[in-house]
């Protein structure tokens, strides 16, 4: 079953520095036909103006990932970590007990663009951890984050993997999937079909219960996140 999420049909958040389209209900979106997906909790895809950014706050028990679209942020939490994360790179930030951290738009001219990703642990309590990394950018699937941190992947507090999916145009994959467990797509941009349901920037799609799963690029170049939830 392939499941459709629109982008003009996410949740909108309009703070002046900051714009945000929600894929899942977050602070003042909500809405209970789309609470999360498995163990995904949130997909934000968060514009923020230069210099301006989130002040310092609270976590606790959740595995929190962030994906630079454009720009750089400026990261600085309270287990000592200060950070800059450029375009391409991915953070995992695991909050465990408790942890305090700020984000902001390291730039003091250009826009920030990047998607940020909660996925609820299988684990609870525990030292706050931080990971961050670039990884190629090669064609077709390439592992980013992992249960068990393999190959040089960051490691996930869940039975969680993540991948980054890059396609040029005509380009055709066929998908991992099996039926017992849930999937979802996040595109970014181009325009995908799977199993002959057309995808835009933007786009999500849940899938369950698929044996079987083809992604043509018909128009590209196509990045996409590609989420093999339990």
């Amino acid at each position: 079953m392939i499941e459709l999420r629109r982008s003009a049909d996410r949740g909108i958040a309009s703070f002046g520095w900051l714009k945000s389209k929600h894929s899942f209900s977050f602070g003042r979106y909500y809405d209970p036909a789309h609470m999360g997906f498995s163990a995904l909790r949130v997909i934000n895809d968060d514009e923020v103006d230069a210099a301006a950014g989130f002040d310092t706050h609270g976590h606790q028990d959740m595995e929190i990932i962030s994906y630079v679209l454009e720009g750089q942020i400026a990261h600085r939490d309270s287990a000592g970590n200060v950070k800059t994360l450029p375009a391409g790179e991915f953070q995992l930030m695991s909050a465990g007990k408790g942890i305090y951290h700020s984000e902001f738009n390291a730039s003091e001219k250009d826009q920030l663009k990047f998607l940020q990703i909660w996925i609820q642990p299988n684990q609870f309590g525990g030292e706050p951890g931080y990971q961050q990394k670039e990884f190629k950018a090669e064609p077709g699937l390439t592992l980013v984050i992992s249960p068990d941190g393999r190959d040089g992947t960051l490691q996930i507090k869940q039975d969680a993997y993540l991948s980054q999916l890059l396609l040029s145009e005509h380009d055709v994959i066929e998908m991992p999937v099996t039926a017992k467990r849930n999937f979802y797509l996040h595109l970014i941009t181009g325009e995908l079909e799977l199993n002959g349901t057309v995808m835009q920037a933007g786009d999500g799609a849940k899938i369950s219960k698929q044996t079987e799963l083809k992604a043509i690029a018909t128009q590209g170049p196509v990045k996409a996140l590609w989420f093999d939830l339990p």
